[in-house]
């Protein structure tokens, strides 16, 4: 935001670069005038409209890789869809890490863990759901 250099800083272009692959659009899209941005464009569709914000590529490349062919954009349900839920915690993380106050945002070593959580519950699903 025009600050000196800082860890806080790259922080933020992290939270920001993550929006921007799930979503597809760039913080410099046209659609984010007057207040709105990319971060506010993301907060304002969590956690209930995920579908609606991700690039529809990474939904085409998805159902092709047979990983998730039941996200549709029809079927916006967080409910039991593991990877809606990811989707969804991977949006938070991007949110975290790009709020406005730098002391707000989410320190790398807790995004680590947070990643790590959700490639493992998309690797052991029903692990996680026994409690193992």
């Amino acid at each position: 935001m025009g600050s000196e250099l800082s860890t806080n800083g790259d922080v933020y272009s992290y939270g920001i670069l993550l929006l921007e692959m799930l979503t597809g659009k760039k913080p410099t899209n046209e659609r984010f005038k007057e207040g709105l941005s990319l971060h506010n464009f993301v907060k304002a569709t969590l956690p209930n409209r995920v579908v609606e914000i991700i690039d529809p590529i990474l939904l085409q490349e998805s159902v092709r890789g047979g990983t998730s062919a039941n996200i549709t954009l029809y079927e916006n349900n967080l409910g039991n869809d593991i990877h809606l839920q990811c989707l969804n915690s991977i949006f938070e993380i991007g949110l975290a890490c790009s709020t406005e106050s730098p002391s707000e945002r989410m320190n790398m070593s807790n995004v680590i863990t947070k990643l790590c959580s959700i490639r493992e519950k998309l690797l052991h699903p029903t692990r996680l759901r026994r409690g193992i």
